[in-house]
């Protein structure tokens, strides 16, 4: 069973497998030929078979914004293009995401890792801790910090500070905890941000994927927008 990650690529690979099947039929190959001109050899994903993908979706699908757009992706297969995916599901058909590298950033693996970092030359790590349901999450990372560079994000939860259990820690405690921890060395173990989900969207003709949002929190959704075809939801936070 394949997996996709967005309705777009499902609906839009749905298609290109429907035409690869119509025109690998011999028997088809009189009507195709009389409906519309020969299935392009160039790499073409929509050759005029199917004029009305152009706008497919609200998408503009032709080749110049395909190629405008999307310069990511190059030549795509016709089955689809595959994108690595290094969790539980190695592959995502993805014939209008690409290879993105949007999916690689917000790619959540829901497993859990174990991160070393040290405290810079003002003895801080540019992390902020919230407890949160006698747990201890990720509030903040600066840019550019020891934080950052071993991967933290806002949403992780830290299980583990130098082997020490956080579960019923408070805010407190765990910045107590890292300000007295030797500065070479912190070992944390997280779980890469339970609570979140990552949703794809794609702009339309127009330029816009269909959503509002006010201080990252989103408060509206526009009816057959790409936001709303791939289950985004009001009330739910932007991170």
């Amino acid at each position: 069973m394949s997996l996709y990650p967005s309705l777009e690529d499902l609906k839009v690979d749905k298609v290109i497998q429907a035409q690869t099947a119509f025109s690998a039929n011999p028997g088809n190959l009189e009507i195709l030929s009389e409906a519309s001109a020969p299935i392009s050899q160039d790499g073409n994903l929509y050759p005029k078979l199917y004029p009305e993908l152009s706008q497919y979706m609200g998408l503009s699908l032709n080749e110049e914004q395909i190629r405008a757009n999307m310069a990511v992706v190059p030549g795509a297969p016709v089955q689809g293009q595959l994108v690595a995916r290094p969790s539980s599901m190695n592959y995502m058909v993805a014939p209008v995401t690409g290879n993105d590298v949007g999916i690689r950033r917000a790619e959540i693996k829901q497993g859990i890792r174990e991160v070393i970092l040290c405290k810079d030359q003002d003895g801080k790590i540019g992390l902020r801790l919230k407890s949160i349901d006698n747990g201890i999450f990720v509030q903040l990372v600066q840019a550019n910090s020891p934080a950052s560079l071993v991967g933290l994000r806002f949403g992780d939860q830290v299980l583990q500070i130098n082997g020490e259990n956080c579960a019923g820690w408070s805010s407190d405690k765990a910045h107590k905890v890292l300000k007295q921890a030797f500065g070479e060395k912190i070992t944390m173990t997280v779980h890469d941000r339970p609570f979140e989900r990552t949703v794809t969207k794609h702009k339309d003709s127009t330029g816009h994927v269909g959503f509002i949002f006010k201080n990252g929190k989103i408060t509206s959704i526009v009816k057959d927008s790409s936001a709303a075809r791939n289950g985004l939801l009001t009330e739910h936070n932007i991170c």
